[in-house]
């Protein structure tokens, strides 16, 4: 373990700096400074030696957190790097984009800020790109079956990656011109730079990863077709459909969902041309939602120009610290300053947007929002509360309700009543060599489940070709980690 009296000597939690907001909004790289190894190696030294480590518990992936906490302290970059690697192919994604429920079950938390985790995992797998210690693992010999697997996000690129090192020859399809999926399109570059992406991609093409990007299953190539020509089909194509917001004026110019901003602006920083792109510059901006992809758009605004951003919630202010009902080790809900609401707008609470306001040329030139109150455990406008919010644009940022079914026609797997497809324990659709992955079949989760999903789905992919498997399976689609219910 890290140093036996490290928690006792260090309890301060110390991340590194974010950039100044006047100079991060003037650019799309990533908004923390660089950090310390000092620092660092002082964090992890705060990991103690807990006997029962509930932050295993917290990550769906089962990190060994105390080991590479240990190795960080010690020095042992390369080691922690490994350590890291062993249960987890993308590091640097999760490092970056995770919510860290590991944190929220660390069992320092219990009386002293939690041992920064997050922080520590990223650093170490940035050191082993730098240090060249992420290398291609192909494999020893060839199977001579093959997988399509139907997405590029993180759940796809987690099983492919697991497949192909396997020894079966892997096909990961993408719809969009490049490889990524939400991570290429759906995250700002200020909170993840594409080239962490790009060189992972790379070491999957070294190990014989086959990439098709710009081929839509179900249009280009039918889903019986593709069944044909591969041995076993992955769906890993997450949770696409938007939730919308039916009210009167949904249809005017200037409302849009919250994927559509945000997959223009990657495109136009990536140096694609867009036409008639959606951007805030000098515009009054309102997004509506609160969770992440709403801070992505907050952050986006900013870096557009935007002359003003307010984020509306319809629900209640978390509160600052953990709520009696979610005690530790649950993941807590608390009300968060991300990078995003750090650089400026307005955040309204207890918000119900009651209409979409327009000007004579069909443009949205306000919203009408009333004061939400609770009725049998519904979230209503309260009548009389009624004002008006200037806005030239508005974006819907309420979350996602399921993978796009209509798009598979008849060959689809069925769904269940969520809307997800259905699958068994062993990850299978009711289609038989059909498999499905991450939100697809989860619904609308986070990146770690994702990743966890594709390396389970890839076990028992392995499983169906082969008979048997040695790739680990970290989860099952029942399992749901302390305090994370799936969406």
């Amino acid at each position: 373990m890290a140093d036996p009296k490290g928690f006792l000597t260090v309890t301060e939690r110390e991340l590194p700096a974010r950039r100044p907001v006047p100079v991060r909004i003037m650019d799309w790289k990533e908004v923390y400074e660089p950090g310390d190894s000092a620092v660092l190696r002082r964090q992890a030294s705060r990991c103690m030696d807990c006997g029962v480590p509930f932050c295993h518990q917290g990550c769906p992936l089962g990190n060994l957190i105390p080991e590479w906490n240990d190795l960080t302290w010690r020095g042992e970059g390369r080691a922690a790097s490994e350590r890291l690697h062993a249960t987890n192919n993308f590091p640097e994604f999760t490092g970056r984009l995770c919510p860290a429920p590991c944190e929220s079950a660390c069992v320092l938390g219990i009386n002293q800020p939690a041992v920064t985790i997050k922080q520590i995992e990223v650093s170490i797998v940035d050191e082993a790109f730098a240090s060249g210690w992420v290398e291609a693992q192909p494999p020893a010999r060839l199977t001579g079956k093959t997988v399509a697997v139907v997405g590029s996000g993180p759940a796809g690129l987690a099983a492919a990656q697991q497949l192909t090192r396997a020894g079966h020859t892997v096909a990961v399809f993408e719809r969009d011109d490049r490889i990524g999926g939400l991570l290429r399109y759906g995250i700002p570059d200020f909170k993840m730079e594409k080239s962490h992406l790009d060189a992972r991609l790379r070491q999957m093409q070294e190990e014989g990863t086959r990439f098709r990007a710009g081929v839509d299953i179900g249009t280009d190539i039918s889903w019986d077709d593709l069944r044909a020509r591969y041995d076993a089909v992955l769906i890993a194509t997450g949770s696409t459909l938007p939730r919308d917001l039916a009210i009167p004026g949904r249809d005017l110019d200037g409302v849009h969902f919250a994927m559509e901003y945000l997959v223009e602006s990657n495109r136009v920083t990536a140096g694609d041309p867009v036409a008639n792109q959606i951007t805030a510059h000098g515009k009054h901006v309102i997004v509506i939602g609160g969770g992440d992809t709403g801070a992505d758009c907050i952050g986006t605004a900013h870096r557009q120009g935007a002359l003003s951003v307010t984020n509306l919630a319809i629900g209640r202010q978390p509160s600052a610290g953990r709520p009696e009902h979610q005690p530790w080790p649950m993941m807590p809900t608390v009300f968060e300053v991300s990078s995003a609401h750090e650089e400026g707008g307005e955040r309204q609470y207890l918000a119900s947007t009651v209409e979409f306001l327009s000007n004579d040329a069909g443009e949205v030139r306000a919203l009408r929002v009333a004061e939400t109150e609770f009725v049998d455990g519904r979230r209503v406008p309260r009548s009389g509360t009624e004002r008006e919010i200037p806005a030239d644009l508005v974006l819907i940022a309420m979350g996602f309700v399921g993978p796009e079914y209509e798009t598979f026609g008849a060959e689809a797997p069925q769904r269940t009543d969520r809307g997800v497809f259905r699958r068994d324990e062993d990850y299978t659709s009711t289609v038989p060599g059909v498999f499905v992955a991450g939100d697809a079949g989860r619904g609308q989760s986070l990146i770690v489940w994702a990743i966890a999903e594709g390396r389970a789905a890839a076990a028992a992919v392995d499983r169906h070709l082969m008979g048997q498997t040695v790739l680990p399976a970290p989860v099952r689609p029942s399992d749901v980690a302390i305090g994370l219910q799936p969406a």
